[in-house]
């Protein structure tokens, strides 16, 4: 699988993408997950339910100890778990890779103790691979940037392999649709300034 050298053009590529979203009623078509913590799960569900072959952008929690927690209890730092999103997508339509590749441009991928103003291990941003394919892809990616001298500090986003993820509260799903006005509050807080620093110019 070809890894994308060029970050310049990343931008352009996937608002390329996000002219349709597919929706496939062929029952039978293979489905994979992609799991990714970026800070602020409220503000990682957006940035990937448009882009065609996506089927669903779930909120939980992974990568702890504690089975079943409840958002208190990620909130705590004590559970090992960060806030994640599991993005379920056809590979036939939309590429792992592809994928990895939106995920930086959402990120910080220099700031290891949290996510803009949400600061935490809750909050770390890790890349967690389900296959040795969706590691290699992700560790090629994460070179790839880091070789492109985009950020000046180190990229420091861990690439580790899948924990169980469990579903965040019903609350939480969605939450950009459910309360637009609260997530605009949230994207405010650093990750929509940092996005057009680094990656609309």
């Amino acid at each position: 699988m070809k890894i994308i050298h060029n970050y310049s053009n990343l931008e352009r590529s996937a608002n390329k993408m996000k002219d349709v979203k597919s929706l496939d009623n062929n029952k039978n078509s293979h489905y994979d997950t992609a799991i990714f913590a970026g800070g602020c799960f409220w503000c990682m569900v957006a940035p990937f339910d448009t882009y065609p072959g996506v089927i669903k952008v779930e909120s939980g929690y992974t990568g702890g100890v504690v089975p079943n927690p409840t958002y208190e209890q990620v909130c705590t730092g004590l559970t090992g778990h960060t806030e994640a999103v599991r993005i379920t997508y056809d590979p036939n339509k939309l590429s792992y890779e592809d994928l990895v590749n939106i995920y930086w441009q959402v990120t910080d991928p220099t700031d290891a103790m949290g996510q803009f103003q949400d600061r935490g291990s809750q909050y770390q941003p890790v890349i967690y691979y389900n296959s040795p394919e969706q590691k290699e892809i992700a560790e090629q990616s994460r070179k790839s940037l880091a070789d492109s001298n985009k950020f000046s500090d180190p990229i420091v986003t861990r690439i580790e392999p899948a924990k169980p993820f469990y579903l965040a509260e019903d609350y939480h799903q969605d939450f950009y649709k459910k309360d637009p006005a609260r997530y605009a509050l949230e994207e405010a807080g650093g990750r929509e300034q940092f996005i057009k620093e680094h990656w609309k110019k």
